[in-house]
């Protein structure tokens, strides 16, 4: 494993600051102004003015907001409930749409859940015929480049052959034969703030009936900061959506600028699967991962085949309560990135560390309610926060690494493509800090192995995966995308 090589240092220093401190954005849309029993901090304000602009105490203020735990730590932009107003943790909520903008699938058969002690890591589904060995290595192939801070690449399955790249700013590209369409697929820059290093729109995903209905759907900040999930529709020229038919899901705020995870996909039973950090700040200082009546720190599965905004699933675990409905699984800091096997159903999560471990788990297909241990644990190990732990009643990854191997974790995919069958079987993940490809698999029952593939030197945003199965690797930095191959 190469160390860090001395140009990307400051790259590792800025990515570690804003991980454990976090940045502060401006809230454009709101104001401070209180609307609908909430305050939005602006620069400049305090608690005590705050409070005498608005006639009421501190000490009320305080009390409608238990989130604060430092009086003297609050940020541009957060948002304070007003005295009288339930001071809940926010769940996911049906908003009104937007105006426009100017620029019954069967219920799946769902497994039980795991008895005794979950912590016993899930296996990989064996494929002996195609033996993994520690030499093997993969290549990677340049697709096309040009794009600016590219951090997701999905296809529409629809058999076009097209993969759609989205750009952190709000632009969403199609990339045909190897070619850059001139015209943007969706270009919703002006409502997306996209100026932070974990804000922006970081997903897309389109409904498992695209090419009937034509419904795409966008996880990404707004101007305010909160993270909206949204669905639009394509027009009647296959290369373009048409921007008025947006439809807000749900939008949420979010307490920090940071952890706003970001992946968005149907899985194999035809529900929306979305990913929500922590909600920020380090640690998990709000306590939202072992929270399983917050969206924060957790998987979201819902259902969008119904004529409102969404519905539940009648299967999730918290629907006759325990927890927020919407809630698939929990105890998640920061997922930058999720997939699911297309052969098994089961879903690969990859979750970013707090200072020393990086994580992927595995959530065998249809379980529900697992806790993945955050902030309790980090990785396999005790939270330094947290002090001494009882591992047992989390489910434990089935691989970590610790920061002398990289600093962000990225996700990727189960190879099941059919140009390089060496690889199939084979879950391929990196480091953001690194460019490290590593993959994991199963090469005997119960022994999974984990070898290095290559050592990219790329800012490896994300992976994408089209709808032949073969996987690409993104560069978040040179804004290019490779294909990979087997060597």
């Amino acid at each position: 494993m190469k160390p860090i090589r001395t140009p990307r240092l400051w790259w590792f220093i800025v990515i570690v600051a804003l991980l454990i401190g976090g940045t502060t954005f401006a809230a454009s849309q709101q104001h401070g102004d209180a609307e609908n029993n909430v305050y939005v901090v602006q620069a400049g304000d305090s608690l005590s003015k705050i409070a005498r602009n608005l006639g009421i105490s501190v000490d009320d203020l305080l009390a409608a907001n238990p989130q604060i735990t430092n009086p003297n730590a609050i940020y541009v932009g957060q948002h304070l409930n007003l005295p009288g107003v339930s001071n809940a943790l926010p769940n996911p909520q049906v908003v009104i749409d937007p105006p426009p903008i100017p620029t019954p699938l069967p219920e799946p058969t769902i497994a039980p859940l795991p008895t005794g002690n979950i912590a016993e890591k899930p296996t990989l589904p064996a494929v002996p015929q195609f033996p993994v060995s520690a030499s093997q290595s993969v290549g990677l192939l340049p697709v096309v480049t040009g794009f600016q801070n590219p951090v997701y690449l999905t296809h529409a399955g629809d058999q076009s052959g097209r993969v759609f790249v989205v750009e952190q700013r709000g632009i969403v590209w199609i990339v045909e034969n190897g070619v850059i369409n001139p015209v943007p697929f969706l270009n919703i820059n002006q409502q997306v703030l996209g100026n932070t290093s974990e804000k922006g729109f970081l997903g897309l995903a389109f409904h498992p009936n695209y090419a009937q209905n034509g419904y795409v759907f966008g996880h990404y900040s707004n101007l305010a900061g909160d993270t909206v999930v949204a669905r639009w529709t394509v027009s009647t020229d296959a290369n373009l959506i048409d921007p008025a038919t947006q439809k807000t899901v749900l939008q949420i705020p979010q307490p920090f600028v940071n952890h706003n995870g970001g992946q968005l996909s149907f899985g194999p039973d035809g529900y929306l699967y979305l990913g929500l950090g922590d909600g920020g700040g380090g640690g998990d200082p709000l306590g939202h991962g072992q929270n399983a009546s917050t969206p924060f720190g957790a998987i979201l599965r819902i259902d969008i085949n119904v004529s409102g905004t969404y519905a539940i699933p009648p299967s999730n675990p918290y629907v006759n309560g325990g927890g927020a409905p919407e809630v698939w699984a929990t105890g998640l800091r920061n997922p930058w990135r999720f997939s699911f096997d297309r052969a098994t159903g089961n879903l690969f999560v990859a979750d970013v560390g707090q200072n020393e471990y990086e994580e992927i788990s595995l959530i065998p297909a249809g379980v529900g309610g697992l806790n993945l241990g955050w902030n309790v644990l980090e990785g396999n190990h005790c939270y330094a926060g947290a002090g001494t732990c009882d591992p047992a009643p989390y489910l434990a990854p089935i691989a970590e690494y610790d920061h002398s191997l990289g600093c962000s974790v990225t996700g990727g995919y189960v190879y099941r493509g059919v140009e390089f069958p060496s690889l199939f079987g084979t879950y391929l993940y990196s480091d953001y800090c690194t460019g490290t490809i590593w993959g994991l698999r199963e090469v005997a029952p119960g022994d999974l192995q984990t070898i290095t593939l290559a050592e990219s030197g790329l800012f490896v945003s994300s992976f994408g995966e089209d709808e032949a199965g073969e996987v690409y690797v993104l560069d978040y930095i040179g804004g290019a995308v490779y294909k990979i191959v087997g060597q």
